[in-house]
């Protein structure tokens, strides 16, 4: 089964990955070195660039056309972006979240956060970690920046943990996160960076109805909120410099091989598919948790979409000829040169990482390569 359409010339590629990758035990040893006291940041920053240099050739090996940096200089996908915004620092309360896996329950509990002044870019966030990613690409390899959606400042905190001295009217600090963003992206544009991805799990957890009364409970419309949420995206995204792909990462949750959310796309697709202004969806599709590809009739013509299909949960690889079926299967609502593969989330959102090793994860990645080349004649 080829494509004889599109040639695929830019992001998202056919063989592609969400971003995180699993911090190799050298790095997380020097990480736990440094909060300790026991090295510097100069000593820590040495081994970070060594672990990245070693895994963008990883992910060249694999034979994918994008790269990240695995995230490794964070502790968190999201949290240490969210923390350098202006107006907003770390909290005394901790989360409390809930994960779920084949074994049982678990709970996450990291610092929560507090918008105490007005939100604003004080200065490029990432920007030094995309530098030394775009520094050392093979040419060919396009760098991929991961950043949290502005959905998840406000998402798990809710009303409570925006400062009702500062924001009166919430309307007010969603302009001001908006426009933060607006200065973000077109920041890292002018660093050169082409391919963007918005990581958002509000926008997947609100198909789940336990997730919609959690955020009832804390104050919010949950049939509206994710009406919110794409309106503050698409601010943030409005007149974004030419050249750019912006994509974004709809999770459930991705800690320690765990989830927290499941629901079908059915409740928020109308709206997240034909007005959310990216040029792609990666979207989860690893088991029953996701529901059926039936949402992606919602997908407009100009968008692509990226098939979670390869769970990074698991270190079993997944039967090539059960991916093939199920890409024909999708392509019943998406045409066939509109669509991606890579893994249903990424490898380790949280320095801890998920149940794989190193040699799981290149397998896995390797998979997802060897297939869209048996799809698609090419990646």
């Amino acid at each position: 089964m080829t494509s004889g359409g599109i040639s695929q010339v830019g992001p998202p590629f056919r063989a592609d990955h969400v971003g995180s990758l699993l911090r190799p035990p050298v790095l997380r040893d020097a990480r736990r070195r440094h909060e300790s006291g026991e090295i510097g940041a100069e000593q820590l920053r040495a081994v970070e660039d060594d672990a990245i240099r070693d895994v963008i050739k990883m992910q060249r090996a694999a034979g994918l056309s994008s790269a990240t940096d695995g995230e490794f200089r964070r502790a968190s996908w999201h949290m240490d972006f969210i923390y350098a915004l202006g107006g907003v620092s770390k909290s005394d309360e901790r989360l409390h979240v809930k994960f779920h896996n084949l074994a049982g329950d678990l709970e996450f509990s990291p610092p929560g956060l507090q918008v105490d002044g007005k939100v604003r870019l004080e200065e490029p966030i990432f920007a030094d970690h995309f530098r030394f990613l775009q520094s050392h690409v093979d040419p060919g390899v396009t760098p991929k920046l991961t950043i949290p959606s502005p959905s998840m400042v406000y998402y798990r905190g809710g009303r409570a943990a925006v400062s009702e001295t500062v924001y009166p009217e919430l309307e007010e600090f969603f302009d001001d996160l908006s426009a933060a963003y607006k200065a973000q992206v077109t920041a890292m544009a002018g660093l050169g960076c082409r391919y963007l991805q918005l990581d958002d799990t509000s926008l997947a957890y609100l198909n789940d109805p336990a997730q919609r009364e959690l955020v009832a409970r804390m104050g919010g419309d949950p049939d509206t909120q994710h009406l919110r949420n794409i309106a503050t995206i698409n601010a943030a995204l409005a007149g974004r410099p030419e050249g750019l792909t912006v994509t974004t990462h709809l999770c459930r949750g991705n800690f320690r091989s765990s989830w927290a959310a499941e629901g079908s796309y059915e409740f928020v697709a109308e709206a997240v598919f034909g007005e959310l202004a990216v040029d792609g969806f990666f979207l989860e599709y690893d088991d029953e948790r996701s529901g059926g590809f039936e949402p992606l009739r919602f997908v407009p013509k100009d968008k692509k979409v990226v098939l979670g299909l390869v769970t990074t949960k698991r270190p079993e690889l997944e039967d090539p000829d059960v991916l093939v079926r199920r890409i024909e299967e999708a392509s019943q609502y998406v045409d066939i040169d509109r669509l991606c593969l890579s893994g249903q989330c990424g490898f380790s959102s949280t320095e801890e990482g998920n149940d794989l090793t190193v040699d799981d994860q290149l397998r896995k990645l390797e998979l997802i390569v060897k297939t869209a080349d048996r799809v698609w004649g090419g990646h």
